[in-house]
């Protein structure tokens, strides 16, 4: 929809951005080709391009604004901190307040038994931290022996080295020697694309017990720690069996190795909770936080850290060589509080499970009876559908896995929505601000899109 004329000399931004922008996870010969698209301002739920036109962000940015676009309260919070302390750093015995406050904040809001916070300016540079501080962990514990680090196949925690190696993504792996030594992955809980011919929930024991079957077979003195999502975002929003988690759970119990919850995409209400690992009844060693901690309004991450591993990092008095310049920075700090305060004060995160999150799934679920669609599903304020060429053989995939993905995400762009495309899956994370009126147009826009894809592929001839 267009909400006003053009404003901007779209192509001439769009030439100068291929001439000088490289864009993170792109083919820039085929985007340059195309042309970006020209994001100009926003607001709530709503994005506008430089040619006017009205899009229902229907993955919170990047898996990030949970309090919506434009809230003033963190613009402000942020100038008056610059005008303050614009930086200045935590290393050298040295600290400030707003470091210092969201530092209890969070202690506050986290589970009993984690109370510090270790802050870097990304999702990837905590999960770099979370590779460092576990292996050091062991170390002051008496156990160098102990440096595994077991992942899934499909998770991702970033990309840089430490969290491309900890991620489970093949292709990414292909780009520059990938993973480091010492990285082990398993298999993922994705049901549908993966366990379907058992039920889910012998398949979930089933899956969760490949964790077992690997620290088994490398053995439990070498191994440091587990890392995983709760549910897995850029994967493709898997959901796994409700029999995943507990299962995991009491093989942790019975071993002495870390859990790492990587939150960067479920923290902070996305699951109605405020962290994903507490929606699944888990107990966290580490937590790597980013994305929801501000909302995307200024770039910050952390790693949660529990009571035992910080007694453990402190045991021996020496100093944990690592840190980033902008570690706790003061401004990011200022957004971070606003952002918290915002989500607390209009209990966003118990809305997000007895209210819209009920809403929307109710709706979205529905979508399954699609004949485009073989599997709908939402936990939350997160979800996916499972685009198939024939929906009574739902799990047979199209071929050139990923094409028809990119087709259904450009119609929804089309139509005036963003929806990210993983695959042949089309998953959303909408702001947790979304209104019900704002659902009924993303499950409208969602239909239409179906329809407008299922056009595209039966003249092609993809539906046989």
């Amino acid at each position: 929809m267009t909400a006003h004329s053009n404003l901007y000399p779209t192509k001439a931004l769009q030439d100068l951005d291929a001439a000088h922008h490289w864009h993170p996870f792109s083919d820039m010969k085929s985007l340059n080709q195309e042309g970006t698209r020209i994001i100009t301002s926003a607001d709530g739920v709503w994005l506008t391009d430089s040619d006017g036109n009205r899009i229902l962000d229907g993955m919170a940015g990047l898996w990030c604004v949970q309090v919506g676009h434009g809230r003033q309260e963190i613009s402000d919070a942020v100038h008056k901190q610059m005008n303050e302390l614009s930086y200045y750093n935590t290393f050298f015995k040295t600290s400030h307040p707003p470091a210092i406050a969201l530092s209890e904040k969070l202690a506050r809001l986290a589970p009993d038994h984690i109370n510090t916070v270790f802050y870097c300016s990304s999702g990837s540079e905590a999960n770099d931290t979370v590779f460092r501080m576990v292996r050091t962990y062991w170390d002051k514990m008496g156990k160098p022996d102990k440096k595994v680090i077991i992942g899934r196949w499909n998770g991702y925690h970033g990309s840089t080295v430490a969290g491309t190696s900890l991620g489970g993504m093949k292709g990414m792996h292909e780009q520059g020697n990938l993973p480091v030594p010492g990285v082990h992955h398993i298999d993922q809980p994705y049901w549908f694309g993966e366990g379907y011919e058992m039920s889910p929930e012998d398949f979930g024991v089933h899956v969760a017990r490949k964790l077992e079957q690997a620290i088994d077979e490398i053995g439990e003195d070498k191994v440091a720690a587990f890392i995983a999502e709760p549910i897995q975002g850029a994967g493709g929003v898997i959901i796994p069996p409700e029999t995943y988690w507990p299962e995991v759970r009491r093989i942790l119990d019975e071993r002495d190795i870390l859990f790492v919850s990587d939150e960067v995409i479920c923290g902070f209400g996305r699951l109605g909770d405020w962290f994903g690992s507490s929606h699944y009844g888990m107990k966290p060693d580490l937590m790597p936080i980013a994305k929801g901690l501000t909302s995307g309004y200024l770039p910050m991450g952390g790693v949660m850290v529990s009571d035992r591993v910080v007694e453990g990092l402190m045991l021996a008095g020496e100093e944990f060589y690592h840190g980033y310049t902008y570690s706790g920075h003061p401004a990011c700090a200022a957004a971070a509080i606003a952002n918290l305060e915002i989500i607390e004060r209009e209990g966003i995160v118990e809305r997000v499970k007895s209210d819209i999150g009920p809403y929307l799934q109710e709706r979205w679920l529905k979508l399954a009876n699609h004949e485009l669609v073989g599997e709908a599903r939402m936990t939350g304020l997160v979800g996916a559908l499972e685009l198939v060429p024939d929906a009574r053989n739902p799990h047979k995939p199209f071929k050139n896995v990923g094409t028809v993905g990119t087709i259904c995400r450009d119609a929804s762009f089309a139509n005036g929505m963003v929806m990210r495309a993983v695959r042949d899956s089309m998953i959303i994370s909408p702001p947790l601000v979304l209104t019900h009126e704002e659902a009924d147009i993303l499950i409208e826009t969602a239909e239409k899109t179906l329809n407008d894809t299922w056009q595209i592929l039966k003249k092609d001839g993809w539906l046989g």
